[in-house]
């Protein structure tokens, strides 16, 4: 079953086209990572999924509901995390909490019940007594998350969670969001970290200009780019002229550390292979490291290298 489905989504503000035709699809209960750099339509895909902008045309379904003849019960079935902590300062993180239950008719009781379990999930029973304006930026974060879960919603949009996080609070908030994938939940995360997407997301999609330029799993996009390349180091200048002159023109020469590169699929037999074959040569390799494409790759390939 798909939590959310979207075909043909537009939009445009005046003469500036925004969106351009997206389709995408999210299974429920996986994570889905949204890419682009600034200007390519991120935000207002996330504001249109989460009923906060109409599109111009198209069709989009979140949670079973269309989100514009349906929208106060696509709202019932989700929260959105926006890129700033939306929590009142002059609040502890309790009433915060138990504010969020009531304005969503938990009830008093119910309310403080499922605050006390929220502050505990997320590592905040002790602060949950102290005044918001007191926490750090990793403890806003995840009081934010925290307030967009108390009644649980099935479908949960990350608008760049981590953004201004410290590393060890990041790990934090990337262990909160498995968890809550492990849990059924379906994550629709945009984020500005490409390791992130990389380390949460089964499923990525990039866009660029308002139009997807990839989509699929990050195996499937570091191997749609690039495959794998092997560097052999020679141990001197006579050995990397002979590689040069024998291997493929389309290696990469680096004289000044006599290094080359070349294309792989990355098994150990092909590796092999290389090696033999510079040892038929006289060509004395002092180390070979094997470089695998990752998302930083994918993203500047796409997408021209603009980014943040």
């Amino acid at each position: 079953m798909d939590a959310i489905r979207a075909s043909g989504v537009r939009k445009s503000y005046g003469s500036h086209q925004v969106l351009d035709g997206i389709d995408l699809t999210v299974p429920a209960g996986s994570v889905f990572g949204l890419l682009g750099p600034n200007g390519a339509g991120k935000t207002t895909l996330v504001k249109i999924l989460s009923t906060l902008v109409r599109p111009d045309a198209g069709t989009v379904v979140v949670a079973g509901h269309d989100v514009v003849a349906e929208s106060f019960a696509v709202r019932q079935k989700i929260s959105l995390t926006g890129q700033y902590a939306a929590v009142d300062e002059l609040q502890t993180g309790m009433e915060n909490l138990v504010m969020v239950g009531r304005l969503r008719r938990l009830g008093r009781r119910a309310s403080r019940r499922r605050a006390a379990e929220l502050l505990e999930r997320f590592d905040l029973v002790d602060a949950g007594r102290k005044l918001v304006k007191t926490y750090s930026g990793g403890m806003r974060r995840r009081l934010d998350l925290a307030m967009s879960l108390v009644t649980g919603p099935p479908v949960i949009f990350l608008d760049e969670p981590t953004t201004g996080l410290d590393p060890r609070s990041r790990q934090q908030m990337w262990s909160f969001v498995r968890e809550l994938a492990a849990g059924g939940s379906t994550i629709f995360l945009t984020t500005q970290y490409l390791e992130e997407a990389d380390q949460l997301a089964d499923r990525i999609m990039m866009i660029d200009h308002g139009g997807v330029v990839a989509s699929g799993t990050s195996t499937d996009l570091k191997v749609q780019i690039s495959g794998e390349r092997v560097e052999l180091l020679f141990a001197d200048e006579r050995g990397l002229a002979a590689a040069v002159a024998d291997l493929d023109p389309s290696r990469v020469v680096d004289r000044a550390r006599r290094s080359l590169t070349v294309a792989t699929a990355g098994s150990a037999a092909e590796v092999r292979e290389l090696l033999d074959r510079m040892d038929k040569l006289g060509a004395t390799v002092d180390k070979v490291a094997v470089h695998r494409p990752t998302l930083d790759d994918v993203f500047f390939a796409l997408t021209g290298g603009s980014s943040r």
